[in-house]
């Protein structure tokens, strides 16, 4: 099959060509270096700035109690705490679902600098630091497949301050989320690494085959991916499946799937399969997991999928009305608005993927990515109780990214369509101002995170028949003192989910501590 982009090569073969043809004289290009890690610094420092409000912000959300108000191991740092969270393997006691250890010893850590339930801002400033560098290993990684500077600063940036970002960076309890997509990022980089070393097959085998040699440096770079790997999976097991985007990478745009590049993810998938299977005993033994079979209705895991293959694109390109809590459609059918638009847009979606093989693998390989990256919070197997969320996206927008910035590449270089250079400033000019509207867009969202009743309020405003968001709002009433507003939001609570246990609970409690015990029996 022919491609209108077979042509393209990456940075890693090219890289790995140029160092085949280098004079020793011509030494290390300091200059290209030092613009290199001046844009990713910039980029870091623009993207700390868009999102610094977050340091600012008070609000605790659903799982937070769990992860540090009542967590008596986060509050109390200490050695003894961290080796819990690390042996506690198959049963976390502190944190109810998966095994996590690395992101509640990062919480802890924090705690000892400072943090605490009256002090929220060492933990912001923490999340805010691991976005800034994962903006900046997103540039790195693009820069590395495609070799556009501008381009990958650019696409990055978009990334860094998309409101779809603002979530993980206040939210306490999704460390896990920030933490582990900067070891996976490193992980991709730390692999690419790895790929522009591999030697070429044409070379005389005496050359390639060097007795007495020390580890190759093509082989530390992947027992680094691996290792970053394994951190990432110690922090959120949602990157479980990179190994498998490793693979699509091979594929396009390095253009190395062969036996060899199968045989070196051996080490990635044994610690997958390992660590999935932990994933599920933990979340199993301490919380909710339904398995495929056990929902009943045998229409929604489609229905989800299509769903979620929609919504995700639509709302990054959208990104309106943004919400921790996206609760399941009930009906679960199609007399929903979005499931319809999912499965006709599914539908349209898939073929054209196929179709577009003709001419290019950078827009099927990109959401391939994407849909592997996602498939563990798709709701194949039951652990949450929202169809979707904004933080699940975090990792896998890498995916989308990819197309975007090879196509951008080929634009700015003037390798597709031979654009003006006055075209071309006009299209950066272009993705800069879509960048500061993101950012203006970041900056409102984040000022419903300043305190827990405004955030909660306004995700009610957005479902107000959500049944953990009527507990959650009255919880916070009843501690504010609100009593008959959080009466009102337990009653519907109540009545959409009489099967929950924390409406009636809670209702009772407040009942009874205001001297209703007939009421609260």
């Amino acid at each position: 099959m022919a491609w209108a982009d077979q042509r393209v090569f990456s940075v890693a073969k090219r890289a790995s060509r140029k160092r085949k043809s280098e004079r020793p004289e011509q030494g290390t290009d300091w200059r290209r270096i030092g613009l290199v890690a001046g844009l990713l610094l910039g980029l870091a420092v623009v993207v700390t700035a868009v999102h610094w409000p977050a340091l600012h912000a008070r609000a605790i959300s659903f799982d937070d109690h769990e992860y540090l108000v009542h967590n008596r191991l986060v509050l109390n740092p200490s050695l003894r705490s961290a080796w819990r969270f690390l042996s506690e393997v198959l049963e976390p006691s502190t944190v109810h679902g998966y095994y996590q250890p690395l992101t509640m010893i990062s919480l802890m850590l924090d705690t000892a600098m400072g943090g605490s339930v009256e002090n929220l801002r060492p933990y912001h400033r923490t999340s805010l630091l691991l976005h800034a560098i994962n903006t900046a290993l997103v540039a790195g990684v693009l820069y590395r497949l495609f070799g556009h500077l501008w381009a990958a600063c650019l696409v990055a940036l978009l990334f860094g301050v998309h409101p779809m970002t603002v979530e993980p960076i206040p939210w306490i309890g999704e460390r896990k989320t920030l933490l582990a997509a900067c070891f996976a990022f490193g992980a991709i980089l730390a692999y690419l690494e790895a790929a522009c070393l591999t030697p070429n097959p044409d070379a005389p085998a005496r050359r390639r085959k060097r007795k007495g040699r020390r580890v190759s440096p093509r082989t530390a770079w992947l027992a680094a991916s691996v290792g970053l790997y394994l951190l990432a999976v110690l922090s959120k097991p949602t990157s479980l499946p990179l190994p498998v985007c490793l693979l699509l990478l091979d594929y396009w745009p390095l253009g190395r799937m062969q036996r060899r590049a199968i045989l070196e993810k051996i080490p990635y998938f044994v610690l997958a399969a390992v660590f999935a299977f932990i994933t599920y005993e933990s979340q199993r033994r301490t919380a909710i997991t339904v398995a495929p079979g056990e929902w009943g209705d045998p229409m929604r895991i489609p229905y989800i999928i299509a769903h979620n293959i929609i919504f995700y694109p639509a709302t990054m390109l959208w990104p309106v009305n943004l919400s921790s809590h996206y609760p399941v459609p009930s009906p679960l059918d199609l007399t929903q608005t979005w499931v319809l638009v999912g499965v006709i847009g599914t539908i349209i979606l898939i073929p054209a993927l196929l179709c577009s093989l003709m001419w290019t693998p950078s827009l099927l390989t990109g959401w391939l990515f994407f849909f592997i990256a996602i498939f563990p919070t798709l709701g194949v197997i039951g652990f949450t109780n929202v169809i979707a969320s904004d933080k699940y996206a975090y990792l896998p927008a890498l995916g989308l990214l990819l197309p975007l910035c090879y196509w951008l590449g080929r634009l700015l270089d003037g390798s597709w369509l031979g654009l003006r250079d006055e075209a071309r400033y006009a299209i950066a000019a272009g993705l800069l101002v879509v960048a500061a509207v993101e950012s203006v867009a970041t900056r409102s969202y984040l000022q419903r995170w300043r305190d827990t009743r405004t955030l909660f309020e306004y995700m009610h405003a957005l479902a107000p028949e959500s049944v953990v968001l009527n507990i959650n709002l009255g919880l916070e009433l009843a501690r504010q003192g609100d009593v008959a507003g959080a009466i009102r939001h337990y009653e519907t609570a109540i009545r959409n989910g009489p099967e929950y246990e924390g409406g009636p609970f809670n209702m009772g409690s407040l009942l009874l501590d205001i001297g209703q015990p007939d009421k609260a029996i």
